[in-house]
């Protein structure tokens, strides 16, 4: 029997290339796999008939929209997920659902290789390969714009001899990556990081500084999950929808950062995220209100490690099983709230309530009704700072 190779279609040029060009260089047979993430653009249906044209045996189109709301967005929130305090990490969620419907594939049509169009700069290689790796560690993978020297220009050729049904005459100066979390932006006059982004750059975000009325909502979340807004019930799939069109429709989410690239360089971007942005800081809001100090202190660096790990491709890990965990854990309370204001490029936080809440209002007050007891204040700051008083005066005692 002839071998099968499963690839990660998209529907580009590369990708397109990559069915003739494997089949060739490998003897095999490609079956090519799209996943819909809500990336818009392209009909998927056009996508799959393109990859049969291409010389496909078999082609797939998964729509995997609401799993990857609930299986992956969804816990970015929990986390309140930001790799370098900024980055929402919308491309590094997506790569292990995607190498996790790969592996299904190869599965079902016995495939016994896996493929992908990456490059050997990027920090995609490796979520897909390591991805796949823990999950179907049999599986050989081939990346031909890595492992054959491709270029985009041998990818045109083979096209125009090819007569693939494929567009090569216009190419965008920009490489994007989008799906329902957000969009991501770079290369071209990008790659000069003193270069202001420009207005064209934006799909998902109106211009900010535009004039319009403000839009007030409010987020209803039931153990860290978003269930309503305006007390309409939505799955985190509309919910997250929803947030891109409303907090997208004011400019919320827009990020121009470089950020350190797991393989060693740094990389300017420019995301648009405005449901992610608008999401994690309601939760963040409402995780101030219903957890408590010290598991809070806590989950702030668990939060940094979890972004960390999902960004360097570290889903299927063990230690990322363990903080999901811990931070499942912690979403007991985070029920309620939270009022928002989306104008000029911001999600501003005007009120928060939780029937969990921590915060105590006759404890708080400063007046009439107070019943926060501050005799004892003297006393507790006495022992509070004894620890550093002795040091003082050892120090003192030793001439230090």
């Amino acid at each position: 029997m002839t071998g099968r190779i499963v690839l990660a279609y998209s529907g580009g040029l590369d990708t397109s290339v990559a069915i003739p060009f494997l089949a060739d260089q490998m003897g095999a047979e490609v079956i090519a796999v799209a996943v819909d993430l809500g990336q818009g653009g392209e009909d998927l249906d056009a996508i799959r008939q393109r990859a049969l044209d291409c010389g496909a045996v078999e082609s797939e189109v998964v729509d995997a929209r609401e799993e990857f709301a609930a299986g992956y967005c969804l816990p970015a929130v929990k986390a309140n997920a930001l790799y370098m305090d900024r980055y929402p990490l919308l491309s590094a969620l997506s790569r292990p659902l995607i190498a996790k419907h790969l592996v299904a594939a190869a599965r079902k049509h016995r495939g016994t290789v896996v493929s992908h169009g990456c490059t050997g700069k990027g920090n995609d290689q490796v979520r897909f390969e390591v991805g796949i790796g823990a999950l179907a560690p049999d599986l050989k993978i081939v990346a031909p714009a890595r492992d054959f020297a491709w270029t985009r220009d041998k990818a045109i050729a083979l096209a125009e001899e090819r007569g693939l049904p494929i567009d090569v005459s216009h190419r965008s100066p920009y490489s994007i990556d989008q799906n329902l979390w957000g969009r991501a932006v770079e290369t071209g006059f990008l790659e000069d990081i003193w270069n202001a982004p420009i207005e064209d750059l934006y799909s998902y975000t109106a211009n900010p500084a535009e004039s319009r009325d403000p839009d007030e909502i409010v987020i209803t979340f039931d153990a860290g999950v978003p269930v309503a807004i305006d007390g309409e019930t939505v799955t985190p799939y509309q919910a997250i929808l929803e947030l891109n069109r409303r907090a997208g429709a004011h400019g919320v989410g827009r990020i121009d950062m470089v950020e350190d690239r797991l393989v060693g360089i740094k990389s300017r971007e420019i995301y648009e995220a405005p449901g992610a942005i608008t999401l994690i800081t309601a939760h963040q809001e409402l995780e101030g209100v219903t957890v408590e100090r010290d598991t809070a202190r806590f989950k702030r660096g668990v939060e940094a490690r979890w972004a960390e790990l999902v960004y360097d491709g570290l889903w299927f890990s063990p230690l990322k099983r363990a903080l999901d965990a811990f931070v499942d854990e912690t979403q007991r309370h985070v029920t309620g709230e939270v009022r928002m204001t989306l104008h000029g490029g911001r999600a501003v936080v005007t009120g928060r309530r939780s029937e969990a809440s921590l915060y105590d209002f006759n404890l708080a007050t400063y007046d009439t009704g107070d019943t926060f007891d501050q005799s004892l204040a003297k006393g507790f700051v006495e022992l509070f700072g004894l620890p550093s008083r002795m040091a003082a005066a050892r120090d003192a005692r030793l001439g230090q």
